[in-house]
Parts: structure tokens; sequence; C-alpha cells
């Protein structure tokens, strides 16, 4: 019988186990959310409740138990110097845990563990007019490609961007013979080192 015997063992051994949620925890104070099992996460609890307060002591004495658990001296000062101000008139419960179905491959229920602090990055706010252009060019059927050009035109023409016909044949003529002119010159240097 085990009454009276908290915690899980997780089919694991005491190192492993103990190694596991040192890890646990750092990428948790290090990402301020991790995706993991559900029994992981409900244990994972306990662990991160315990690291946050001696990040709230803030003594030289409890910077070193942290560091002695924690083993990386960035996340150390991330939990003493943000995470911990942030936490400071809260008494416990520093985590959450939101329920995130089943994995695929073994059917393990899976959670997503946050800090009570972390703060999703929003998203700017897009206005009614810009969401209703998405919307219809997404909806408006394609044109095919001669009318499109036409209306490319037609826009162009009232924006008095539009040239004449005329303007276009001579710009066109100009571009040829711009285009042979090189050639003629790379040609006659060909003929007088053959002669």
């Amino acid at each position: 019988m085990r009454h009276r015997v908290a915690g899980r063992k997780l089919s694991r051994t005491t190192q492993h186990r103990e190694l596991m949620f040192r890890n646990m925890v750092v990428s948790l104070l290090q990402h301020e959310r991790i995706k993991t099992t559900l029994a992981k996460g409900k244990e994972l609890r306990s662990w991160a409740d315990k690291i946050i307060t001696l990040g709230k002591k803030g003594s030289l004495h409890a910077r070193r138990q942290a560091f002695a658990l924690l083993r990386d001296e960035g996340i150390v000062k991330k939990l003493f110097d943000e995470i911990a101000p942030k936490l400071k008139d809260r008494e416990g419960g520093y985590t959450r845990i939101y329920k995130m179905g089943w994995r695929h491959g073994d059917g393990a229920p899976l959670s997503l563990v946050e800090l009570v602090t972390f703060s999703s990055p929003e998203e700017k706010k897009k206005s009614p007019v810009k969401k209703a252009k998405e919307v219809l060019e997404k909806v408006t059927p394609k044109k095919k490609g001669k009318e499109e050009k036409k209306e490319k035109r037609a826009e162009e023409k009232e924006k008095g961007k539009g040239k004449p016909k005329e303007k276009e044949k001579k710009e066109k003529k100009v571009k040829k013979e711009e285009k042979e002119a090189p050639k003629e010159k790379k040609e006659k240097p060909k003929e007088k080192s053959s002669k």
C-alpha cells in the first residue's frame, strides 16, 4: 500500500526522474511555457513553485540554492531579475496547466504548462476595412490574363501614366536599335583582326 506517499514515480529511477524535472524546470523558466504529458505537468508544478519561491527570497543563499538545482547562470539571473519580481504579490500557484488532448502515438494525455505571468505576443489588430479587403481578395474569382492586362492599362491611363501607342512604338524601335548597335561594333573589330 502506498498511503500518504507524495509524488509520482513515472516509471523512472530516482536519478532519472530528478534530472528530468531539473531540465523541465529550466525549460519552463526559459520559455515560460512547455508542452508535456499531464502527469509530468502536474508533478512539475511543485518543482516550479519551490524554485520560484527561492527566487522571491532574493538572498545570496537562495541564489546559490537555485543554481545548485538549475545549473544555468542565465536562467538563475532571469529567475531572480525578471520572473520573481512579477510574482512577488502571489502566495503560490505560479503555474497553470491546460489540457491539450491526446498524443497520436501512444494516446498519452498532453498538457501545456505555463507561468501565470506568461503573455502571448499579441498580433496587431487589423482595421475592419483591411479585413474586408483580404476576404474579398480570397472570394473574388481570378481573371484571365488578357482581362487583367486590359484593366491595368485602363488604370494606368486613368492615373495619367498611360502613354499613347505611338510613343510606345517609338520607344520599342529605339530599344531594338540599341540592342543591334553593340552587335555591329563587335563584328567590325573581328573583320579588322582577320585582315
